[in-house]
């Protein structure tokens, strides 16, 4: 069994409110070592008020076992590319233990506070995690970069934006999952699930694993 914690440490509700004492960024480094020196086996953390991808370099730079994981990235305000590469400098900065947690935010989100035009976020996110691994691909195998897609077509990479090999190129992606379809893609194409912070082992059981099965 893993154990992980969402940072900040003692938050003990699921997630639907603010912590008492909200994560502060300049103390992420010291408590993710702290969570590591307890024993946990990965610390994560939210996108709220902080960016996440700068957080898990703060903790990389003071912790060595433990694992590093965004639970959860908005994706869709974001290009693929920009993800891609974020996540790559976490997995060489980290030594391979950074997970990439992804989640779609809510249409209302995308629209009127990213500008966003809206679509339909299985389908969406599908072409979003192809096109990450299209670019991880060109930059690990040396091969030129081809993809497209409803969403996104990519065909351009030359030296000056290629970081070129890591030694841990196989960057897990777990997606924020709800609902059938989401749910689906996921057992599709992604390595693992993030969940509602409420559910029930009813609705695992009769509606998650189901679908995981499906994809």
């Amino acid at each position: 069994m893993k154990i992980e914690s969402l940072l900040p440490l003692g938050k003990l509700d699921p997630g639907l409110r603010e912590p008492d004492t909200p994560l502060d960024v300049r103390d992420f480094a010291r408590l993710s070592k702290v969570a590591e020196d307890v024993g946990l086996d990965a610390v994560l953390v939210e996108e709220t008020k902080d960016d996440p991808f700068q957080m898990m370099a703060l903790g990389a730079t003071t912790t060595e076992r433990i694992q590093l994981g965004t639970s959860v990235a908005m994706a869709f305000p974001r290009s693929p590319t920009a993800t891609a590469m974020s996540a790559w400098s976490l997995a060489k900065l980290s030594e391979g233990r950074f997970m990439l947690g992804l989640g779609t935010q809510v249409r209302a989100h995308i629209q009127r506070r990213f500008g966003l035009d809206w679509h339909a976020p299985a389908p969406w996110m599908r072409d979003y995690i192809g096109a990450m691994r299209a670019v991880w691909r060109c930059w690990q195998d040396r091969t030129p970069l081809e993809f497209e897609s409803e969403h996104y077509t990519l065909n351009l990479m030359v030296p000056l934006f290629d970081p070129g090999p890591i030694d841990h190129p196989d960057i897990p992606i777990h997606v924020a999952v709800i609902g059938p379809n989401m749910t689906a893609m996921a057992g599709e194409c992604a390595d693992g699930i993030r969940l509602h912070p409420v559910v029930t082992t009813k609705y695992i059981d009769e509606e998650v694993l189901p679908n995981l099965a499906r994809g």
